[in-house]
């Protein structure tokens, strides 16, 4: 009975030494047949992969900032690794470091770098004029909020087919809902103002879209994919809870 139980204890060590010499010879023959064996691959920085994410699909070719794109990722993943994205392979961009004369929406696959839309996009009203440059949380600002936001479903109200959004990041765009801050099309989002006054039309916060894109835009990310409304903002910066995950 002694050397039953003696046996058993020894069983798990047999067996790692068995997997051990396996593995060493699995190596060495390999290594005999003049095959190379790769290491286990590392831990990944999720920054320095949306670097090489950046640079492989030529995102600056297409007006994106490397930091809108940085950060975005970085946020991205951390609501993903948390389970709330109910779609996961989409990423839209609002990049504010550009003036609202560019096309600055972007709506990224994350499976393979596509850019599905890329657009003009407004911000609010109290912003700024051509550059958002001055956010708010705060209702009745009629100013844009910065950071991330979850897709929700649809609606048609004074502004016909919308998108609602949810704003995540406490003290910074969580009163979104209450704001009615929503993605919707607008008559004063297109080129033509743009020749007449050198600038978008402003909005009272929302991010809005040329009215023939809005539904083909709002139809592909609603549901539960990623929005980030990026502006190289220290205070957001230091204060988003997300990016310092």
């Amino acid at each position: 009975m002694r050397l039953i139980r003696y046996v058993l204890a020894l069983l798990p060590m047999l067996l790692l030494l068995a997997n051990s010499s396996s593995s060493d010879f699995t190596k060495q023959t390999t290594a005999a047949a003049g095959m190379t064996v790769s290491p286990e691959p590392a831990a990944a920085d999720p920054l320095i992969n949306a670097g090489a994410l950046f640079e492989a699909w030529n995102l600056e070719g297409s007006g994106l900032s490397r930091d809108a794109f940085e950060n975005a990722a970085k946020g991205y993943e951390v609501l993903r690794s948390r389970g709330l994205l109910k779609k996961d392979n989409l990423l839209t961009i609002i990049d504010y470091s550009k003036p609202s004369s560019q096309k600055r929406l972007f709506v990224l696959d994350m499976g393979n770098g596509k850019i599905l839309f890329q657009s003009l996009v407004a911000h609010g009203r109290n912003s700024g004029l051509d550059y958002a440059t001055d956010f708010s949380n705060s209702g009745q600002s009629h100013k844009s909020s910065l950071g991330f936001f979850i897709t929700l479903d649809t609606y048609k109200g004074g502004n016909g087919y919308s998108l609602k959004l949810k704003g995540c990041e406490a003290g910074i765009n969580d009163n979104a809902f209450k704001r009615a801050i929503v993605m919707h099309g607008a008559g004063y989002v297109n080129e033509n103002f743009i020749r007449r006054n050198g600038y978008l039309g402003r909005s009272h916060g929302c991010p809005a879209v040329p009215p023939g894109l809005n539904k083909k835009i709002i139809d592909v990310i609603k549901g539960g994919s990623c929005m980030f409304l990026y502006y190289p903002s220290k205070n957001y910066i230091s204060r988003s809870k997300i990016l310092n995950t």
